[in-house]
């Protein structure tokens, strides 16, 4: 080999080197972009697991929102009549205290007629009456408006009814009103 074919060679074999170097560092670089990418894939992905989290975060309390506002709404469906309910009931009391004149039969008769069809509305749309007499007092239900001591009723019962209370399905139109027995 002569020099000059020997200068030739190592002049390729520089440029050679020089072109894996220039090689090896643009392999360099897209590794470091790839790694920036997948970091930014990660970062991505767990984004978008937290906004999938966040809709069904979301369109569960929107389900329970929906439950409960039709709960609401069948809760003011069952109760829509209560006000002429009570009414009635004012209009059924003064009947019944009507039936408790004896003399003439016919007013006698007809009053009882109005008294039984009022009876048949209300036990039609659910209203019944609390029972009192004999009852222990319940807060809930029974209105006390005297105490008084008694030797043949316990401590706590109802000894008699002043005014009769009334339920509308499950919930109280009218409290009882009550004489209770306190020793």
């Amino acid at each position: 080999m002569t020099d000059e074919n020997k200068s030739e060679t190592e002049v390729e074999t520089q440029d050679n080197h020089e072109e894996e170097q220039e090689v090896h560092d643009e392999l360099a670089l897209k590794d470091e972009e790839i790694a920036k990418l997948k970091e930014d894939l990660e970062k991505q992905e767990a984004e978008t697991q937290e906004y999938i989290s966040l809709s069904q975060r979301l369109q569960a309390d929107f389900e329970n929102f929906k439950k409960i506002t039709d709960r609401r709404n069948a809760e003011i469906i069952k109760f829509a009549n209560e006000n002429i309910i009570k009414e009635f009931i004012d209009c059924y009391e003064d009947f019944g205290r009507a039936l408790e004149i004896e003399n003439d039969k016919d007013l006698r008769e007809g009053v009882e007629l109005i008294y039984n069809k009022f009876n048949d509305i209300l036990t039609k749309e659910g209203v019944e009456e609390i029972p009192a007499k004999g009852e222990k007092f319940d807060f809930s239900r029974h209105e006390a408006l005297m105490t008084q001591k008694s030797d043949d009723v316990e401590n706590g019962y109802i000894i008699d009814e002043l005014m009769k209370g009334y339920m509308y399905k499950d919930k109280v139109l009218k409290y009882s009103k009550v004489i209770v027995c306190k020793k």
